[in-house]
């Protein structure tokens, strides 16, 4: 790394700590403000509730960390070109796509720092304090935690489940169809009182098995199924749990079981997608900072409108999340979208500037 990579990345770096000082505490001020009457109404005690938050910072640096990059990056080159050292490196022979080089590989390491961030700490310092929500102040025990009305398929096997509790493993109303290979004949029709499930083996009491084709009825006591289907794994398609709070290793093994049982999984695809596209959104904000430095040098006016960039590009990206997991994109389409979008309008700008910087000419952005 040379000298002006490493005053750039310095420069860079004392404004990103600053912005995300600043971001994390009006965050943490503000859901201080929103929870505390719940952890007051608890009676947890001040060694709780700091741990809640402290464990849920990194989270809280994940989500913002993209408009703190762009945010910073916009004040370092307005700074930059408002005490004319913009004007000294076009002078020095530095161009423009020298700069855009720079940043675009320095933004592309901050790329993998936030997937590591979101996905290794973020990701645990979000389940232990959703655990702290849930079972100190809400009491709502994943153990006690009821999903209704859930189905899935595994080998001759179709299963419904009129409610079941995946953290106990246990399950009511239960009905199967036992059909052919070609799911046209049906050869048994199973129902049962409760269900204990674990992988391999699931036991059916009071159970009810019935013959479609001789009208044959069987009442059974017990009755053991090899089932590998685990009923913890429906605990990431209830509606009140996030799929984006699972780590993508372990999102992606979930979806893949669900898949294989026939559940729609176009939801949590999204969401694994938008794991990648979310930490490599870093990079569009690189493109849009770069991009507004070659339209006007006034740092005020572009803060602004890097403001006003950012919240487009938030609406766009959940936008296209909100499509991939309901079907109308596909799930890679619908993750990517905003970053697709915003880079390549911002992009087309960069190439449009850079194109006569490529023979040494450092284009002249407006005051």
């Amino acid at each position: 790394m040379g000298t002006l990579d490493k005053y750039l990345a310095r420069q860079n770096l004392a404004a990103m700590l600053t912005c995300l000082g600043i971001g994390v505490g009006l965050y943490l001020l503000s859901d201080v403000f929103d929870r505390l009457d719940d952890f007051l109404e608890a009676g947890l005690g001040l060694g709780t509730v700091l741990t809640y938050f402290v464990v849920k910072t990194p989270l809280i640096v994940s989500q913002i960390l993209p408009a703190v990059f762009l945010v910073s990056m916009v004040i370092q080159l307005g700074m930059m070109a408002r005490s004319r050292e913009l004007l000294a490196l076009r002078a020095g022979g530095v161009t423009f796509g020298r700069l855009c080089a720079f940043f675009l590989v320095y933004a592309g390491a901050w790329c993998l720092v936030q997937l590591t961030v979101a996905q290794v700490v973020g990701v645990y310092g979000e389940a232990a304090a959703s655990r702290i929500w849930a079972e100190q102040v809400r009491q709502r025990k994943v153990e006690r935690m009821e999903l209704p009305n859930l189905w899935f398929r595994e080998g001759p096997y179709v299963v419904e489940l009129a409610r079941a509790w995946p953290g106990r493993g246990e399950a009511e109303g239960a009905m199967l169809l036992e059909v052919s290979e070609d799911g046209r004949n049906i050869h048994r029709i199973i129902t049962a009182r409760k269900v204990q499930a674990e992988p391999g083996r699931w036991i059916f009491s009071a159970a009810k098995v019935l013959d479609p084709d001789t009208f044959a009825y069987e009442p059974q006591d017990t009755l053991v199924l090899p089932l590998n289907q685990d009923l913890k794994s429906f605990l990431a398609i209830d509606p009140n749990v996030d799929p984006a709070s699972l780590p993508m290793w372990k999102l992606s093994s979930v979806m893949d079981r669900l898949a294989a049982s026939g559940s729609n999984v176009e939801r949590l695809r999204t969401a694994w997608h938008m794991k990648w596209s979310y930490a490599f959104s870093l990079a569009a904000m690189a493109l849009i900072a770069l991009a507004l430095a070659t339209l006007w040098e006034n740092v005020y006016l572009n803060l602004g409108l890097s403001l006003g960039l950012t919240f487009a590009y938030y609406a766009v990206f959940m936008l296209g999340v909100t499509a991939g997991q309901k079907g109308l994109l596909p799930a890679m389409l619908g993750a990517w979208l905003g970053n697709l979008l915003f880079a390549g309008l911002a992009g087309a700008r960069l190439w449009w500037v850079v194109r006569p910087s490529l023979s040494g000419r450092l284009p002249r952005p407006r005051r």
